[in-house]
């Protein structure tokens, strides 16, 4: 189970780097704030991205996010106990896969319907938010004794 918090932990760590990315001012993958803002969030009408601290705030849930994997499996020390570590991860894994769901729901299309993202959310977002989740899901309820 560790291979699969180091990898679940490194493809959080990006994911978080590229909100940090976006809190400087970075506009990848678009041409400007307009066109990445339509890439990456995508709700009707979207026209720039989100503020710095925004962004900023979610990198920082998302820093803690990759680190659990790690803590699940005793990689660095922790204050928490082992069965709250698991219990949260279920949470995490959980509201991962809620994210993943709606992605595929046609109330979401509808709120988010621009393009790129809409067809971005579709290939890779939401399926990538599943699998996010279900690694979350395995560390998890490996965790918790027989």
């Amino acid at each position: 189970m560790i291979v699969l918090a180091f990898v679940l932990s490194a493809i959080l760590l990006l994911i978080t780097a590229a909100h940090v990315y976006w809190g400087i001012g970075g506009i990848w993958p678009g041409r400007d704030g307009a066109s990445c803002a339509r890439a990456v969030v995508g709700f009707r009408g979207v026209d720039a991205m989100p503020s710095s601290f925004a962004c900023f705030a979610v990198a920082a849930c998302l820093c803690l996010v990759t680190l659990w994997p790690l803590a699940l499996e005793g990689v660095f020390a922790t204050p928490f106990d082992h069965a709250g570590l698991a219990a949260t991860a279920v949470m995490i894994g959980l509201a991962v896969l809620a994210r993943g769901i709606l992605g595929f729901t046609p109330w979401w299309r509808r709120l988010a319907p621009e393009q790129p993202f809409a067809r971005l959310d579709r290939r890779f977002y939401s399926p990538l938010c599943l699998l996010i989740a279900a690694g979350f899901l395995v560390l998890a309820f490996s965790a918790f004794p027989v």
